[in-house]
């Protein structure tokens, strides 16, 4: 069975290391995504279907940041809209957020896969990836100027607060990132998506929980 791992720096060099280098010069949302379109910042370009940025209201005051798009959200253009998105956005009611005054983007924004016949397997982005992409959720991060950051997994984690990160260890703690004043972790709602059956419910009620703290969080932090 093939069995084809797409950009892990196995294929030849790309002209540049950052997407530092296709920052626009106007810092708006919309012309962070159109520029986004064509970046070249890293070698998983060239395997994806597209860039895919963040979506959201320009006033969100709650911005959430996963992984990398999947299967689904390369194909679509949009982050979280396969299985991972729905659990999420049911997960925000019922804590009683909603969904739609959230912006949510991912920390890498193309799609990194292994591919095996006609599946493409989702496959974790290597920290340089993860650092060549950053400049965009920086500069995201500058155009909304959210009041809280919520890192959903261990990349988001890293790409806000460096590689010391760990969500056991950091999970529903306020922290300052370099670059985000106020920043919360969580699990990423894939987790609850691949963990046995039996404590299934109990993750995903651990993670209501979370987010009613980000809820609350959030509250304090505007009053």
């Amino acid at each position: 069975m093939q069995s084809d791992l797409f950009g892990t720096g196995e294929t030849p060099a790309t002209e540049s290391t950052s997407a530092s280098a296709f920052m626009p010069a106007t810092n708006s949302l919309d012309a962070l995504r159109e520029a986004a379109r064509v970046c070249r910042g890293c070698d998983l370009y060239a395997h994806a279907t597209q860039t895919v940025f963040g979506v959201g209201p320009e006033d969100a005051r709650l911005m959430f940041v996963g992984e990398q798009p999947g299967d689904m959200e390369d194909r679509q253009g949009s982050p979280f809209v396969g299985p991972a998105g729905k659990l999420l956005r049911g997960a925000l009611s019922e804590a009683g957020i909603d969904p739609a005054l959230v912006y949510i983007t991912n920390a890498v924004k193309h799609f990194k896969f292994i591919e095996r016949g006609k599946q493409r397997i989702h496959a974790s982005p290597k920290r340089i990836e993860i650092v060549s992409c950053t400049p965009w959720l920086e500069a995201e991060i500058r155009a909304l100027q959210p009041t809280l950051v919520v890192a959903l997994g261990a990349t988001a984690g890293q790409a806000l607060l460096g590689t010391k990160f760990r969500v056991t260890q950091s999970r529903g703690v306020l922290v300052r990132a370099d670059f985000a004043e106020n920043v919360i972790a969580t699990i990423h709602p894939s987790a609850i998506l691949r963990a046995d059956p039996s404590v299934r419910d109990e993750q995903h009620r651990a993670f209501v929980a979370d987010l009613k703290l980000v809820r609350e969080t959030l509250e304090r932090l505007l009053a």
